[in-house]
Protein backbone atom coordinates (compact mmCIF):
# COMPACT_ATOMS: atom_id res chain seq x y z
CA UNK A 1 0.00 0.00 0.00
CA UNK A 2 1.24 3.66 -0.70
CA UNK A 3 -0.32 6.84 0.64
CA UNK A 4 -1.34 9.16 -1.86
CA UNK A 5 -3.26 12.59 -1.17
CA UNK A 6 -6.63 11.13 -1.38
CA UNK A 7 -5.21 8.25 1.38
CA UNK A 8 -4.36 4.98 1.00
CA UNK A 9 -4.30 3.20 -2.39
CA UNK A 10 -3.30 -0.24 -3.36
CA UNK A 11 0.37 -1.15 -4.40
CA UNK A 12 1.10 -1.97 -8.09
CA UNK A 13 2.11 -5.34 -6.90
CA UNK A 14 -1.29 -5.04 -5.10
CA UNK A 15 -3.24 -4.95 -7.74
CA UNK A 16 -1.26 -6.94 -10.09
CA UNK A 17 -1.77 -9.89 -7.56
CA UNK A 18 -5.64 -9.27 -7.26
CA UNK A 19 -5.52 -8.76 -11.25
CA UNK A 20 -4.07 -12.79 -11.41
CA UNK A 21 -6.07 -14.29 -9.01
CA UNK A 22 -9.45 -12.56 -11.08
CA UNK A 23 -7.85 -14.03 -14.54
CA UNK A 24 -7.47 -17.59 -12.58
CA UNK A 25 -10.84 -17.71 -11.02
CA UNK A 26 -12.18 -16.51 -14.19
CA UNK A 27 -10.40 -19.61 -16.10
CA UNK A 28 -11.75 -21.47 -14.10
CA UNK A 29 -15.14 -20.47 -14.11
CA UNK A 30 -15.08 -21.35 -17.68
CA UNK A 31 -13.42 -24.64 -17.31
CA UNK A 32 -15.61 -25.51 -15.17
CA UNK A 33 -18.85 -24.60 -17.30
CA UNK A 34 -17.76 -26.35 -20.69
CA UNK A 35 -16.91 -29.26 -18.70
CA UNK A 36 -20.52 -29.20 -17.56
CA UNK A 37 -22.29 -28.70 -20.57
CA UNK A 38 -20.02 -31.50 -22.03
CA UNK A 39 -20.73 -33.89 -19.48
CA UNK A 40 -24.68 -33.09 -19.94
CA UNK A 41 -24.67 -33.81 -23.65
CA UNK A 42 -23.17 -37.15 -23.03
CA UNK A 43 -25.39 -38.16 -20.84
CA UNK A 44 -28.94 -37.14 -22.59
CA UNK A 45 -26.73 -38.33 -25.86
CA UNK A 46 -26.42 -41.83 -24.22
CA UNK A 47 -29.95 -41.95 -22.93
CA UNK A 48 -31.93 -40.92 -25.52
CA UNK A 49 -29.97 -43.27 -27.74
CA UNK A 50 -30.75 -45.95 -25.89
CA UNK A 51 -32.74 -48.77 -27.41
CA UNK A 52 -35.67 -48.59 -24.83
CA UNK A 53 -35.48 -44.93 -24.28
CA UNK A 54 -38.94 -44.42 -26.75
CA UNK A 55 -40.82 -46.54 -24.23
CA UNK A 56 -39.08 -45.00 -20.72
CA UNK A 57 -40.15 -41.41 -22.34
CA UNK A 58 -43.79 -42.23 -23.02
CA UNK A 59 -43.75 -44.22 -19.85
CA UNK A 60 -41.88 -41.69 -17.22
CA UNK A 61 -41.93 -38.14 -19.16
CA UNK A 62 -45.00 -38.03 -20.86
CA UNK A 63 -45.90 -34.21 -21.26
CA UNK A 64 -49.77 -34.67 -21.64
CA UNK A 65 -49.40 -36.77 -18.06
CA UNK A 66 -47.49 -34.41 -16.46
CA UNK A 67 -50.12 -31.27 -16.92
CA UNK A 68 -53.03 -33.91 -15.92
CA UNK A 69 -51.35 -34.87 -12.81
CA UNK A 70 -49.92 -31.69 -11.98
CA UNK A 71 -52.80 -30.23 -9.90
CA UNK A 72 -53.62 -33.29 -7.83
CA UNK A 73 -49.97 -34.07 -7.06
CA UNK A 74 -49.54 -30.30 -5.81
CA UNK A 75 -52.52 -30.30 -3.81
CA UNK A 76 -50.92 -33.18 -2.21
CA UNK A 77 -47.90 -31.34 -2.12
CA UNK A 78 -49.65 -28.48 0.23
CA UNK A 79 -50.07 -31.70 2.92
CA UNK A 80 -46.45 -32.43 2.74
CA UNK A 81 -45.54 -28.94 3.85
CA UNK A 82 -48.29 -28.90 6.34
CA UNK A 83 -46.78 -32.09 7.97
CA UNK A 84 -43.21 -30.74 7.72
CA UNK A 85 -44.07 -27.32 9.38
CA UNK A 86 -46.07 -29.01 12.31
CA UNK A 87 -43.41 -32.15 12.85
CA UNK A 88 -40.13 -29.89 12.73
CA UNK A 89 -40.82 -27.85 15.78
CA UNK A 90 -42.45 -30.56 17.65
CA UNK A 91 -38.85 -32.53 16.77
CA UNK A 92 -36.78 -30.07 18.09
CA UNK A 93 -38.79 -29.48 21.12
CA UNK A 94 -38.72 -33.32 21.81
CA UNK A 95 -34.66 -33.29 20.66
CA UNK A 96 -33.73 -30.46 22.96
CA UNK A 97 -35.70 -32.13 26.17
CA UNK A 98 -33.76 -35.87 25.08
CA UNK A 99 -30.29 -34.03 24.83
CA UNK A 100 -30.69 -32.24 28.40
CA UNK A 101 -32.38 -35.59 29.95
CA UNK A 102 -29.02 -37.31 28.49
CA UNK A 103 -26.04 -34.30 29.90
CA UNK A 104 -28.21 -34.42 33.39
CA UNK A 105 -25.08 -36.61 35.64
CA UNK A 106 -26.93 -36.01 39.56
CA UNK A 107 -27.46 -39.08 40.69
CA UNK A 108 -30.87 -39.14 41.40
CA UNK A 109 -31.79 -38.56 37.95
CA UNK A 110 -30.52 -41.75 36.55
CA UNK A 111 -33.93 -43.44 35.62
CA UNK A 112 -34.75 -40.54 33.55
CA UNK A 113 -30.58 -40.52 31.75
CA UNK A 114 -31.43 -44.01 30.97
CA UNK A 115 -34.98 -43.51 29.59
CA UNK A 116 -33.79 -40.65 27.04
CA UNK A 117 -31.04 -43.34 26.16
CA UNK A 118 -33.30 -45.83 25.91
CA UNK A 119 -35.33 -43.43 23.44
CA UNK A 120 -32.98 -42.63 21.38
CA UNK A 121 -30.85 -46.36 21.12
CA UNK A 122 -34.88 -47.69 20.12
CA UNK A 123 -35.78 -45.13 17.31
CA UNK A 124 -32.58 -44.53 15.49
CA UNK A 125 -32.51 -48.52 15.26
CA UNK A 126 -35.58 -48.69 13.88
CA UNK A 127 -36.44 -47.64 10.86
CA UNK A 128 -38.85 -44.32 10.11
CA UNK A 129 -41.42 -46.51 7.99
CA UNK A 130 -41.86 -49.02 10.61
CA UNK A 131 -42.21 -46.60 13.20
CA UNK A 132 -44.90 -44.95 11.20
CA UNK A 133 -46.58 -47.95 10.52
CA UNK A 134 -46.30 -48.70 14.39
CA UNK A 135 -48.03 -45.49 15.26
CA UNK A 136 -50.51 -45.71 12.15
CA UNK A 137 -51.93 -48.52 12.63
CA UNK A 138 -50.73 -49.43 16.67
CA UNK A 139 -52.30 -46.28 18.59
CA UNK A 140 -56.23 -46.38 16.81
CA UNK A 141 -55.47 -50.49 17.74
CA UNK A 142 -55.70 -49.76 21.43
CA UNK A 143 -58.70 -47.37 21.41
CA UNK A 144 -57.65 -45.32 24.12
CA UNK A 145 -59.64 -42.13 24.97
CA UNK A 146 -58.05 -39.38 23.48
CA UNK A 147 -55.53 -41.03 20.91
CA UNK A 148 -55.84 -38.75 17.71
CA UNK A 149 -57.43 -40.98 14.44
CA UNK A 150 -56.21 -38.53 11.92
CA UNK A 151 -53.87 -39.72 9.32
CA UNK A 152 -51.85 -37.60 8.71
CA UNK A 153 -51.83 -36.40 12.67
CA UNK A 154 -50.04 -39.89 13.33
CA UNK A 155 -47.65 -39.54 10.60
CA UNK A 156 -46.76 -36.24 12.36
CA UNK A 157 -46.34 -38.55 15.34
CA UNK A 158 -43.97 -41.20 14.41
CA UNK A 159 -41.75 -38.67 12.38
CA UNK A 160 -41.75 -36.80 15.39
CA UNK A 161 -40.76 -39.88 17.46
CA UNK A 162 -37.91 -41.14 14.50
CA UNK A 163 -36.54 -37.73 13.97
CA UNK A 164 -36.35 -36.61 17.33
CA UNK A 165 -33.71 -39.57 18.56
CA UNK A 166 -31.36 -38.22 15.78
CA UNK A 167 -31.78 -34.53 16.71
CA UNK A 168 -31.06 -34.96 20.18
CA UNK A 169 -27.76 -36.77 19.28
CA UNK A 170 -27.21 -33.52 16.86
CA UNK A 171 -28.02 -31.50 20.39
CA UNK A 172 -25.91 -33.40 22.33
CA UNK A 173 -22.91 -33.78 20.31
CA UNK A 174 -23.24 -29.48 20.62
CA UNK A 175 -23.34 -29.28 24.34
CA UNK A 176 -20.52 -31.66 25.16
CA UNK A 177 -18.90 -29.46 22.24
CA UNK A 178 -19.07 -26.28 24.72
CA UNK A 179 -15.76 -26.59 26.50
CA UNK A 180 -16.41 -27.01 30.62
CA UNK A 181 -14.45 -23.65 31.47
CA UNK A 182 -17.58 -22.30 30.17
CA UNK A 183 -19.71 -23.74 32.29
CA UNK A 184 -17.47 -23.75 35.52
CA UNK A 185 -17.38 -19.72 35.04
CA UNK A 186 -20.94 -19.74 35.12
CA UNK A 187 -21.16 -21.75 38.25
CA UNK A 188 -18.58 -19.41 40.38
CA UNK A 189 -20.68 -16.60 38.94
CA UNK A 190 -23.36 -18.18 41.17
CA UNK A 191 -25.73 -19.39 37.90
CA UNK A 192 -27.39 -22.60 38.81
CA UNK A 193 -27.30 -25.66 36.67
CA UNK A 194 -30.04 -24.96 34.79
CA UNK A 195 -29.99 -21.31 34.41
CA UNK A 196 -26.18 -21.92 32.74
CA UNK A 197 -27.68 -24.89 30.47
CA UNK A 198 -29.96 -22.16 29.56
CA UNK A 199 -28.08 -19.38 28.99
CA UNK A 200 -24.06 -20.21 28.53
CA UNK A 201 -24.29 -23.59 27.05
CA UNK A 202 -27.38 -24.34 25.11
CA UNK A 203 -26.74 -20.71 23.26
CA UNK A 204 -23.12 -21.83 22.08
CA UNK A 205 -24.84 -25.28 21.39
CA UNK A 206 -27.36 -24.12 19.29
CA UNK A 207 -25.21 -22.14 16.86
CA UNK A 208 -23.01 -24.83 16.16
CA UNK A 209 -25.28 -27.25 15.39
CA UNK A 210 -27.36 -25.45 13.03
CA UNK A 211 -25.71 -27.13 10.18
CA UNK A 212 -26.41 -30.95 11.01
CA UNK A 213 -29.42 -30.11 12.13
CA UNK A 214 -30.59 -28.30 8.77
CA UNK A 215 -29.34 -31.43 6.75
CA UNK A 216 -32.10 -33.20 9.40
CA UNK A 217 -34.35 -31.27 8.22
CA UNK A 218 -33.83 -31.60 4.47
CA UNK A 219 -34.12 -35.76 5.30
CA UNK A 220 -37.54 -35.01 6.65
CA UNK A 221 -38.93 -32.71 3.81
CA UNK A 222 -38.20 -35.62 1.56
CA UNK A 223 -39.60 -38.64 4.45
CA UNK A 224 -43.01 -36.78 4.68
CA UNK A 225 -43.45 -38.76 1.33
CA UNK A 226 -43.51 -41.89 3.88
CA UNK A 227 -46.81 -40.52 5.60
CA UNK A 228 -48.76 -42.16 2.31
CA UNK A 229 -47.92 -45.51 3.62
CA UNK A 230 -50.52 -45.20 6.52
CA UNK A 231 -53.13 -43.31 3.87
CA UNK A 232 -53.02 -39.35 3.80
CA UNK A 233 -53.55 -38.09 0.36
CA UNK A 234 -49.86 -36.23 -0.12
CA UNK A 235 -48.26 -35.74 -3.03
CA UNK A 236 -46.55 -39.80 -3.32
CA UNK A 237 -50.54 -41.09 -3.18
CA UNK A 238 -51.88 -39.00 -5.17
CA UNK A 239 -49.00 -39.53 -7.74
CA UNK A 240 -49.53 -43.67 -7.52
CA UNK A 241 -53.00 -43.40 -7.55
CA UNK A 242 -53.10 -41.45 -11.09
CA UNK A 243 -50.12 -43.89 -12.10
CA UNK A 244 -51.90 -46.88 -11.17
CA UNK A 245 -55.07 -46.14 -12.57
CA UNK A 246 -53.81 -45.08 -16.00
CA UNK A 247 -50.46 -47.06 -15.93
CA UNK A 248 -47.80 -43.98 -16.82
CA UNK A 249 -45.69 -42.90 -14.13
CA UNK A 250 -45.64 -39.54 -15.13
CA UNK A 251 -46.68 -38.52 -11.88
CA UNK A 252 -43.60 -39.58 -10.13
CA UNK A 253 -41.93 -37.36 -12.08
CA UNK A 254 -44.14 -34.56 -10.72
CA UNK A 255 -43.66 -35.31 -7.31
CA UNK A 256 -40.23 -35.70 -7.33
CA UNK A 257 -39.79 -32.32 -9.34
CA UNK A 258 -41.68 -30.67 -6.49
CA UNK A 259 -39.62 -32.55 -3.45
CA UNK A 260 -36.59 -30.97 -5.38
CA UNK A 261 -37.49 -28.14 -5.46
CA UNK A 262 -38.32 -27.39 -2.03
CA UNK A 263 -34.97 -29.60 -0.58
CA UNK A 264 -32.42 -27.41 -2.94
CA UNK A 265 -32.69 -24.15 -1.33
CA UNK A 266 -32.40 -25.58 2.10
CA UNK A 267 -29.17 -27.92 0.84
CA UNK A 268 -27.76 -24.87 -0.51
CA UNK A 269 -28.36 -22.56 2.40
CA UNK A 270 -27.15 -25.64 4.91
CA UNK A 271 -24.19 -25.47 2.99
CA UNK A 272 -23.60 -21.37 2.72
CA UNK A 273 -24.17 -21.72 6.67
CA UNK A 274 -21.29 -24.60 7.14
CA UNK A 275 -19.14 -22.59 4.94
CA UNK A 276 -19.45 -19.50 6.68
CA UNK A 277 -19.04 -21.11 10.17
CA UNK A 278 -16.10 -22.42 9.17
CA UNK A 279 -14.52 -18.89 7.92
CA UNK A 280 -15.30 -17.89 11.29
CA UNK A 281 -13.18 -20.69 12.83
CA UNK A 282 -10.31 -19.73 10.97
Amino acid sequence: MSETSAGWAKSERQRERERVRGSRARRSASIAGVSTVVFIVLVVSVVTNSPGWPRVQASFFDPAWFVKALPNVLSGFLLNIKIFLIAEPLILVVGVLVALARSVTAPAFFPVRALATLYTDIFRGVPTLLVIYLVGYGLPALKLQGVPTDLATLGIIGLTLSYGAYVAEVFRAGIESVHPSQVAAARSLGLSHGKTMRFVVLPQATRRVVPPLLNDFISLQKDTALVATIGPLEALRQAQIIATSKFNYTPYLVASLLFILLTIPMARFTDHLAARTRRRRG
